[in-house]
């Protein structure tokens, strides 16, 4: 049996859970356009990085094949990728985003919290440069909450 946490790692861990709450909830009110966060992931990685094989997005994605062909099937059915026949080895196919994919590739990577510019730099880092400010539980409590809500949704949506 491993001891007990210390008080600090107590408290780091349920700071953790009540941010990754609000992350969710907050990704929840997000719009989706009516595509999974999977469905949406594999629009981004095949706009970013080009044509690919399921098993090549299935490792990519941290999924197992058969989870990528249902999604990958969602999306064929929505008219957003292509397949065809890989030249190399005909039992695969490759897949390609269709027009219509390109453009909801183009918006997912966009992302409808992403900010630009100098001004926008790694969340964690200026956070971590008010850490002072946070040293308090009801300060950290409002400075997890204005990560939750900000910077980190900025970086990932």
């Amino acid at each position: 049996m491993s001891p007990d946490p210390s008080p600090a790692a107590a408290a780091a861990a349920r700071d953790l859970v009540v941010v990754f709450r609000r992350l969710r909830a907050r990704l929840r009110e997000l719009p989706s356009g009516g595509l999974t966060p999977s469905q949406t992931s594999v629009l981004v990685r095949l706009h970013r990085d080009g044509a690919s094989t399921t098993t090549a997005l299935a490792l990519a994605e941290g999924v197992r094949s058969q989870s990528m062909t249902a999604t990958l099937s969602a999306l064929d059915d929505l008219g957003l990728i292509e397949r065809s026949p890989d030249p190399d080895d005909g039992r695969r196919h490759i897949i390609a985003l269709s027009a219509a994919g390109q453009g909801q590739g183009e918006r997912g990577q966009a992302g409808p919290g992403r900010v630009a510019g100098p001004g926008a730099g790694p969340p964690l880092r200026r956070f971590a440069a008010r850490d002072h400010q946070c040293s308090t539980r009801p300060a950290r409590r409002a400075c997890l909450d204005e990560f939750a809500h900000t910077s980190l949704l900025r970086s990932v949506c």
